[in-house]
Formats: C-alpha cells, structure tokens, sequence
C-alpha cells in the first residue's frame, strides 16, 4: 500500500459502537437485577428487551421483558472494550469476526471485568459484547434525508479487522 493510501483519514477503521447484551429468558426480578449489573459496568442507564413472540414450554409471552442492552459509542466504548477483552486474555477466536464489521464474543461471568465487585443479592450474570467497527463515511446509509449505499471499498474486511483488533488491542487471534 502507497504512502499516501495509508494515510488517508478515510480509510481509517474506527470503532463505532460497544453493544453489551444479557439475555435472562424470563421476567421479574433477575431483570432489574440483570440492569444494575450492565450499570455498574458502564455507567449507563440501560434498556429492556422484550420477547418478540410467546414461547409456551418456557413460560415467555409475548411483549414481555426477557433481557436488558446498553450501547456506548465513541471514546467510551474504546475504553470499555479494553476492559472486556482483559476478561478474554486479549485473545479471540477468528469465528468472533464476521464479513460486515462486527467483532462478537462473550464473557462467561460479570465478575471477571476489573472494578466490578461481588453484590450476593445481585448474583452472578453472562454477557454478550458485540463491536462495531466502520470507516468514516458510514453515515450516507444512516442518515435521514436521502440514504444512500456504502461503498465496497469503504467496508471493512474480516482481515482488516483482525488487523485493527491486534494493532490497536493488542489482541491475539486463534
């Protein structure tokens, strides 16, 4: 790659958004108890995720809250990003990449994140982590007024990606 490809701003990778999802699969208290813990860890307020559909063998109706999420964007989700992948030992598998820019993996206990300490009444909670990596340039297929398509070359690759991930997070990818 040219000198002058590498440093243009556009082809940047960036991090757009950390998204982190705790699935609980029934309603009631574990819910409220699923929100503190996703607060605790960013500082956020979170939001509840409703089921889409009933499912009688689990007890699940349909519109009722089985999960909380919470996105951070920006300079907040780098930082919580470092924190999460010390959980992983900087270390992912290559399956975690998708083709669209997305990095996915999970952490088994909420404990495990630094500065996160045991509640006994709140127990103990899984969570999902899905990262969104983009380029600038991005907002043409986001915006109101006349949406339009991303560019091939303006996407970002699984290579690319794996690049980034270990450039930026030092991160090793199995």
């Amino acid at each position: 790659m040219s000198a002058q490809k590498a440093d243009n701003p556009m082809r940047k990778i960036r991090v757009q958004k950390v998204v982190l999802n705790i699935g609980v699969g029934k309603s009631g208290e574990i819910v409220e108890k699923a929100q503190e813990v996703l607060r605790q860890i960013t500082g956020r307020e979170p939001i509840q995720t409703k089921a889409r559909k009933s499912v009688r063998d689990w007890g699940v109706h349909k519109g009722e809250p089985i999960g909380v999420k919470v996105t951070v964007m920006r300079d907040g989700a780098v930082q919580l990003l470092k924190r999460l992948l010390i959980v992983r030992a900087l270390k992912l598998p290559t399956s975690s990449f998708d083709d669209e820019g997305n990095v996915s993996f999970g952490i088994k206990e909420h404990l495990e994140i630094p500065g996160i300490k045991y509640d006994p009444e709140t127990g103990i909670f899984g969570l999902d982590v899905n990262v969104k990596l983009e380029r600038p340039g991005y907002r043409v297929a986001r915006r109101r007024l006349c949406p339009s398509k991303v560019g091939k070359k303006q996407k970002v690759t699984r290579d690319e990606m794996i690049k980034f991930m270990t450039d930026t997070f030092n991160v090793e990818v199995a």
